[in-house]
């Protein structure tokens, strides 16, 4: 009965994943042509909505091109290492409390382990590897220049993202995620919901800006700045295998926006949502739909960022994360245990 439970639960959010990556596409190149004042994709089926199904079947029945003198099982390995880490990332995330079906609880979480945070920050760091190899192995200098400043780029805000976290841990107690959430439902001075975004503003706010830089998007995307190294790491790709880089994108942006939504923002936690008088699968349904609601929130700050400010230079970039980042975030671990110490 686990295992199958076990087994829906991941079959719902992989396939609530990828259906949501063909979306966010679409909305995507929607918002960008809106604040370009151009006329986005309008071709393919009504409004232009099929259009990313159209580009998905154009990706499959692309050649798969590899260069002569790349290393060919490393060049195939690097897009399955970044998909693995996009999707497997996901599976400590609690996207609601809990739901009765059937006469049975089930927690809305698809493994819940007692080192959640671990579990993320270690699988998270892996997705360099798909990026490296990339650039390495295509034998291609733009391309190894891409993975090199991804390495680095992701060493360096991985950093700022870990002691970010430090201080919601220690208002939490606790490396469970659901707990975390837990935490957020109280409510400070009787009215303000304790989200941490209110708690730990300074550790929202870099996490959140290394969470742009995990994700390679602007202003973070030197790893594939196109004006001087044609793609990145993703040049020699073609077809199908840069289709993969194309999806971990976008679910490595759903997943920090996940995370984010989890740590700040409250989780499944709806403000005085017990006063509506819901039935427990009512509340559960609303829990989720919460939850999505603000992850898609999140989603279009990430796009609208994209599309306004401009790519940071490669020492603005480096400087940004050494010399301020990661000072602040290790003031804010400080200040909050000396708080905690002393409260």
């Amino acid at each position: 009965m686990d295992i199958l439970i076990a087994s829906t639960k991941i079959a719902v959010v992989l396939a609530a994943m990828l259906t949501s990556v063909v979306f966010l596409v679409l909305v995507e190149r929607r918002m960008s042509a809106f604040i370009q004042n151009r006329i986005g994709p309008n071709r393919v089926g009504p409004y232009g909505l099929l259009q990313s199904v159209a580009d998905v079947v154009k990706l499959l029945m692309k050649e798969d091109i590899v260069p002569a003198k790349a290393n060919k099982p490393l060049h195939d390995l690097a897009p399955i290492i970044s998909i693995a880490v996009a999707m497997t990332t996901f599976a400590v995330i609690p996207f609601g409390n809990a739901i009765e079906l059937f006469g049975t609880t089930i927690k809305l979480q698809i493994a819940d382990v007692n080192i959640g945070i671990l579990y993320i920050l270690a699988i998270t760091s892996l997705g360099v590897y798909g990026l490296t190899l990339a650039g390495w192995s295509s034998n291609n200098k733009y391309s190894l220049l891409g993975g090199l400043r991804s390495s680095a780029q992701m060493i360096s805000y991985e950093l700022s993202m870990g002691l970010a976290i430090i201080g919601v841990i220690l208002m939490a107690g606790t490396l469970r995620l659901d707990v975390i959430v837990e935490k957020q439902t109280e409510y400070l001075l009787g009215w303000l919901p304790a989200w941490n975004i209110f708690l730990q503003p300074v550790a929202f706010i870099t996490f959140f800006i290394a969470a742009f830089a995990e994700t390679n998007r602007l202003p973070f995307d030197l790893p594939e700045a196109e004006p001087e190294l044609v793609g990145g790491f993703h040049t020699e790709y073609t077809g199908l295998k840069f289709g993969l880089f194309f999806l971990a994108e976008y679910m490595n942006m759903i997943t920090a926006s996940a995370i984010v939504v989890t740590l700040f923002l409250g989780g499944w936690h709806l403000p005085y949502a017990d006063m509506l008088g819901l039935s427990g699968f009512a509340l559960s349904i609303l829990q989720v739909l919460t939850f999505c609601g603000k992850i898609v929130l999140v989603l279009l700050f990430f796009i609208a960022i994209r599309w306004t400010l401009p790519r940071f230079r490669y020492d603005q970039l480096m400087s940004l994360g050494w010399k301020v980042m990661l000072p602040l975030t290790l003031a804010n671990a400080l200040v909050t245990a000396l708080i905690l110490l002393a409260f």
